[in-house]
C-alpha cells in the first residue's frame, strides 16, 4: 500500500492546479445533491478520506495496469461511465448482469458486443472489498476509473465526487431509449442530453471523448455506403473512401476503425480538428459541425486548454446525475443478497 499512497500522491500533485480550478468554477461547495429513492443525498470531495483511504490510489493502480496492457481499455472505461450516467443516472446499473426478474443493460443495442472493462473493475472492487468491505460503491469506482483513464491518456485532472451507491435492479429499455446512437443527428443527441440536464455544451464537450478509442464498422456503415458518398460532396471524400475500404475486406461486426486517426490514445482536441476536416468517425460525431453546435467545435479545435476545462466541468456535471441506487454491492455483477 505504501507504493500506491506514492503513486497517487504524485498523480495529486501533477493535478493539484486542475482539481482546485475545477473546484472553484463547478461549485460553491464540495458538495453536489443527488436523489435517491427520493432522498436526496450529498456527492463530496474526499468522500473516502477516512472511511477508506486507499480506495483512489487502489483504482489508479489497476487502470493504470489496464491501460498499459490495453491502450484501447481507457476509451472503454470511460465509455462505461457514460453508458452508466444515462440510464437512471450514475447508479452502476450498467455492470447488472441479467438475473431472473430483470434483464439488464450489457444487452442492450448500444452495449451489446461493445462495451468493455468489466473484468478491470471487478479487479478493482475485488482489491477494495479487501481492503474496505462493503465501502466503496461500484458506481464510484465507474466515476473514478473513468478519470483515471483520461489522466493516464494526456488527458486533464480533476477531483471526483463521491457518495454514490449502487442500484439494485437495470433497465434494457431505458439503455436501449436514453443512450445516442453512433447515427444520430444533431437535434436528436441534443435532445437525449437535455432529458438528462446536460447542455448543447455538454453534449459537445463530452463528445470530445471520442478523441480516442474505436468502434465497429458496423457502428457507421450508413455513413460510407455508396449513395451517402456519391450524394455528399461537401464530405470529406478521401477519408469515407478509406473508411470504404477498410470495413468491405472483413466482418463489418468486428473491424474496428479509430475514433481519431491522428493520435488514437491520446486524450487531446484531434477529435475536433478531425470534425473540421470531415473526418468524424461516426455520424453523430460529424453532426457536432452543423448548426449552433458549430462554434463550440471551432473553439475547441483552437484552444486543447479550453476544451479540457469545459470537458472537467461536464465530466463532474454527468457525474452527479441523480441514480437510482441504495447499496453498496459487493459484486458489481449482482446485487447483495
Amino acid at each position: 500500500m505504501a507504493y500506491l499512497r506514492a503513486v497517487y500522491l504524485i498523480l495529486l500533485l501533477k493535478f493539484s492546479a486542475a482539481f482546485g480550478s475545477i473546484i472553484s468554477n463547478s461549485t460553491t461547495s464540495n458538495e453536489a445533491e443527488a436523489c435517491i429513492d427520493g432522498a436526496t443525498i450529498m456527492l463530496s470531495f474526499g468522500f473516502y478520506l477516512n472511511s477508506c483511504p486507499e480506495t483512489e490510489p487502489i483504482v489508479f493502480s489497476w487502470v493504470e495496469k489496464a491501460v498499459s496492457d490495453d491502450p484501447r481499455m481507457a476509451a472503454s472505461l470511460l465509455r462505461l461511465h457514460f453508458h452508466d450516467c444515462f440510464v437512471n443516472g450514475c447508479d452502476a446499473s450498467v455492470l447488472l448482469d441479467d438475473t431472473p426478474n430483470f434483464v439488464g443493460e450489457k444487452t442492450a443495442a448500444p452495449n451489446a458486443n461493445s462495451l468493455r472493462g468489466f473484468e478491470v473493475i471487478d479487479a478493482i472492487k475485488a482489491d477494495l472489498e479487501y481492503v474496505c468491505p462493503q465501502t466503496v460503491s461500484c458506481a464510484d469506482i465507474l466515476a473514478i476509473a473513468a478519470r483515471d483513464s483520461v489522466v493516464l491518456s494526456g488527458g486533464p485532472g480533476w477531483e471526483v465526487q463521491m457518495g454514490r451507491k449502487d442500484s439494485l435492479s437495470a433497465s434494457n429499455t431505458a439503455a436501449n431509449n436514453n443512450i445516442p446512437g453512433p447515427n444520430s443527428d444533431l437535434s436528436t443527441l441534443l435532445s437525449k442530453f437535455q432529458n438528462v440536464g446536460l447542455s448543447l455544451q455538454d453534449l459537445v464537450a463530452l463528445s470530445g471523448a471520442h478523441t480516442m478509442g474505436k468502434a465497429r464498422c458496423s457502428t457507421f456503415i450508413g455513413r460510407i455506403n455508396s449513395s451517402s458518398i456519391s450524394n455528399s460532396p461537401d464530405l470529406n471524400l478521401e477519408y469515407l473512401q478509406s473508411l470504404q475500404q477498410l470495413c468491405s475486406q472483413s466482418d463489418a461486426n468486428t473491424t474496428l476503425a479509430d475514433l481519431d486517426h491522428m493520435t488514437p490514445t491520446t486524450f487531446d482536441n484531434q477529435y475536433y480538428v478531425n470534425l473540421l476536416s470531415g473526418e468524424g468517425l461516426l455520424g453523430s460525431d460529424q453532426a457536432l459541425v452543423k448548426d449552433e453546435a458549430r462554434g463550440t467545435v471551432e473553439s475547441y479545435a483552437d484552444d486543447m486548454d479550453a476544451f479540457f476545462e469545459d470537458f472537467k466541468r461536464a465530466m463532474l456535471k454527468m457525474g452527479s446525475l441523480n441514480g437510482g441506487g441504495g447499496e453498496i454491492r459487493r459484486n458489481c455483477r449482482a446485487v447483495n443478497s
